[in-house]
């Protein structure tokens, strides 16, 4: 029979190094907020219950937490980890699985680990997370004995010779609920702090005779975020992942560190990103596809063998069709572009289908906004839409069309058929000279 599993997230903190005016796991990591990052790991994990402990003052939070349909527990005041955790008791109630605690700073926790948290109940009663401290300042030491654990110490209550460890905590813990409960009732806040410490329920847990283990992870991989710097660094850890498995995955990063992902971005084998290119969420880029320098894309799909930028911006509800390109300086917005179709140069094309083979000369502008409601501009097969040509939607061209330059199009244009909507040119012989006679004089009288 598969043990029940609970997730606690604590996420009750006041945010006040991150200097914000949103709760700092709101902010993003990979264009995701650092509370669904562990929402969605523990929802991976199997977990079947989430109780998200909260503040008063953070409604931001739980509001965030409700809307991922997590339960709520309130931590007023917030009097240290251990408290957290018996604020949240209530909520699971008659749970009789498996528990772990987990932070909503803590973003990138791989699912692989947390398996590996849940996996060492097979041995022990109580599972932690550690990792080796490049630099354990601050962190609560792990002391260890072979493959079990004899206590958590804080940095503040390390003796001389603990403050040598390196194998640090994480604060990730997971026992069975009535393992965790029983020994948070009995944590006491004796200590320089005051505070009711979580690390403690290894030492009561070992008075039970019930043994805890520590499973590994990376530094990388267990960043809490305080500040503004500890989110760069945990960004920076994030896109060092994201940058390896696209590598080892098939794809060719021309310029690794400058190439910036999404949590959600997918690149498949064979596409090539050059230097200084930025994914947004909701990014699929296909075999074969070539993402060219200085380009941002949101939201969208490009086809095999598809051509993007340089200097493009690929907005939400952009789909590029095999062998589709979207050259230098051009915006999409919301525009389906068929197999072949070229938009080479400065051009803007929102709200629009475009068929197959389709050329859009430089300077092409889909006029898709009246200033209330957006419109939609379809293109046929084979048309080509001359440089410089204002599209006002909504508005059809037809198959095979051709637009001459300078168009300002309002009407509908037949298959096959030519459109030229600009005035006739008219020259007006010796006007320039006129002109610049009466400039002189007026600038002569001035001076």
């Amino acid at each position: 029979m598969t043990t029940k599993r609970a997730a606690i997230i604590l996420a009750a903190g006041k945010s006040t190094r991150m200097k914000s005016s949103r709760s700092k796991v709101l902010h993003p990591i990979g264009g995701r907020p650092m509370i669904e990052w562990v929402t969605n790991l523990a929802k991976g994990a199997g977990i079947e219950r989430i109780v998200c402990v909260v503040g008063e003052d953070n409604a931001d939070v739980r509001a965030a937490a409700e809307g991922l349909g997590l339960d709520i527990a309130v931590q007023e005041p917030q009097m240290g980890t251990g408290h957290a955790v018996q604020c949240a008791k209530a909520a699971l109630d008659n749970f009789d699985g498996q528990v772990v605690v987990l932070y909503a700073d803590t973003p990138l926790i791989s699912g692989k680990t947390l398996n590996r948290v849940f996996e060492a109940f097979e041995t022990h009663a109580l599972a932690v997370l550690g990792f080796e401290a490049a630099d354990p300042a601050a962190y609560g030491r792990l002391v260890t004995q072979g493959a079990d654990l004899h206590a958590i110490v804080e940095a503040k209550e390390c003796t001389a010779e603990q403050l040598k460890i390196s194998l640090c905590n994480s604060g990730v813990v997971a026992a069975s609920a009535a393992d965790l409960f029983s020994a948070c009732d009995r944590v006491t806040n004796d200590n320089k702090k005051g505070e009711y410490y979580l690390t403690d329920i290894v030492e009561i847990l070992r008075g039970d005779n019930k043994g805890a283990t520590v499973v590994h992870a990376s530094e990388a991989e267990v960043l809490g975020v305080n500040d503004r710097r500890d989110l760069a660094n945990a960004e920076a850890a994030f896109q060092a992942v994201m940058r390896e498995a696209a590598m080892v995955s098939g794809v060719s990063l021309k310029h690794p560190e400058t190439v910036y992902f999404a949590y959600d971005t997918i690149l498949e084998p064979d596409v090539t990103v050059e230097a200084n290119v930025v994914f947004g969420p909701g990014v699929t880029v296909r075999r074969g596809a070539t993402i060219h320098a200085f380009s941002h894309l949101e939201g969208a799909d490009v086809g095999e063998g598809a051509s993007v930028g340089p200097f493009a911006r690929l907005r939400a509800g952009t789909v590029l069709a095999e062998n589709a390109k979207v050259g230098n300086f051009v915006e999409t917005k919301k525009a389906s572009i068929g197999r072949g179709s070229k938009i080479n140069h400065l051009s803007y094309v929102g709200d629009a289908e475009l068929g197959d083979n389709v050329n859009i000369g430089a300077g092409t502008i889909t006029c898709n906004y009246d200033g209330y409601k957006k419109h939609k501009t379809t293109i046929g097969d084979g048309a080509f839409i001359g440089s410089n040509s204002s599209l006002v939607a909504p508005v059809t061209i037809g198959a095979g069309a051709f637009l001459g330059s300078g168009g300002v199009v309002t009407k509908d244009v037949p298959d096959d058929a030519l459109a030229l909507a600009r005035a006739d040119q008219v020259n007006k012989l010796g006007w320039g000279a006129r002109f610049r006679a009466v400039q002189e004089k007026l600038k002569a009288k001035k001076s």
